[in-house]
């Protein structure tokens, strides 16, 4: 049992915690539970939410607020994430309190700039970053690394994954990773049009095409891009023929803008375009930082654009990728 902060002391931490990027996603077979088995290469990229937990004395509780941000590009569509035991960070919060018997009041601030239900993995980041946290400060209470990451798994396929968020290769059902070294950090435009897809649904309709559509060639399209180097000066020719999304179709019979938010993305000059996780978010590759912001303001000119989010980012390369996680 994990005692809690001694009376009249309260322990705090400041948390970054990144979206991430599926460069690819192959699914490739699935379990008699009804998981599916998918292989993708992970990469977390800088678009962080921010967290406020803090562990004080008192009698066990789990409490959380989500300010306003007046300054939030998001539009209010993709703001939809529960303030509420419901949430991400709360039930890793009660996983973790079960799990080791942790005591005294947990109170937790979210700052969302990671939009919900958007294939970025804002949510399951946020629990990820709780369980590190709570585990940095139980100590000797503290779960294992392989404990903790059985704790993850129980929270969401993806969740294992943001616990180190680096360039990985990830399989099974998400709990699989093998880092990466020497992903280049590409400079992406990511955009939604402004919709929020549930996984659950984007799973099922693309199921129910698995028989109607021709399936992309097989083949570990996956190993080729995490063998991309940043040193390899043709790696965006390359990719462009990569970035295969198995729940693309699903998610454009969803979601049509979907379709045109690439067409668009091409159109731009994108070296490759994909997207990410089970949408409805999109992403272009870019050669350069400055090509990337061009092509955002033609898409923040669109007709429509008032309902799509844009934004300018770039892949977290390992040592980066770290240095953002960090506790502040």
């Amino acid at each position: 049992m994990s005692e809690g902060p001694d009376a009249g002391q309260a322990r705090k931490r400041r948390l970054r915690a990144p979206a991430k990027i599926n460069l690819g996603l192959r699914i490739v077979g699935r379990r008699e539970d009804g998981y599916h088995l998918l292989e993708s290469v992970f990469a977390p990229i800088d678009l962080h939410d921010e967290i406020e937990l803090e562990w004080m004395p008192g009698p066990d509780a789990i409490e959380i607020e989500m300010p306003d941000d007046p300054k939030s590009e998001l539009p209010e569509a993709l703001r939809g994430v529960a303030a509420g035991p419901e949430n991400l960070v709360c039930r890793a919060a009660e996983v973790f309190r079960n799990a080791t018997g942790l005591e005294g009041r947990i109170r937790l601030s979210l700052r969302k700039a990671i939009p919900a239900g958007a294939g970025l993995g804002g949510g399951s980041s946020d629990a990820a970053a709780v369980l590190n946290a709570l585990s940095a400060l139980a100590g000797e209470g503290s779960p294992t690394r392989k404990d903790l990451a059985r704790l993850a798994l129980d929270l969401g396929a993806d969740v294992p994954f943001f616990l180190a968020p680096e360039p990985s290769l990830v399989s099974g059902i998400g709990e699989i990773i093998q880092p990466i070294a020497g992903l280049p950090g590409f400079d992406l435009v990511i955009a939604n049009p402004g919709i929020s897809l549930a996984t659950a649904e984007v799973y099922r309709v693309a199921d129910g095409l698995s028989d109607s559509l021709t399936a992309p060639k097989a083949g570990s399209t996956m190993r080729a891009i995490s063998r991309l180097r940043s040193e390899t000066g043709d790696w965006g020719t390359a990719l462009g023929d990569l970035l295969v999304n198995d729940l693309t179709p699903a998610a454009i019979r969803l979601c049509p803008p979907i379709g045109r938010l690439m067409g668009r993305m091409r159109e731009l000059g994108s070296v490759g375009v994909s997207m990410s996780g089970s949408g409805a978010t999109v992403y272009g590759v870019f050669e350069s930082a400055e090509q990337a912001e061009k092509a955002a303001r033609g898409l923040r000119s669109a007709p429509n654009a008032e309902k799509a989010w844009v934004h300018v980012t770039r892949i977290l390369v390992r040592d980066e990728a770290a240095t953002s996680r960090t506790n502040r």
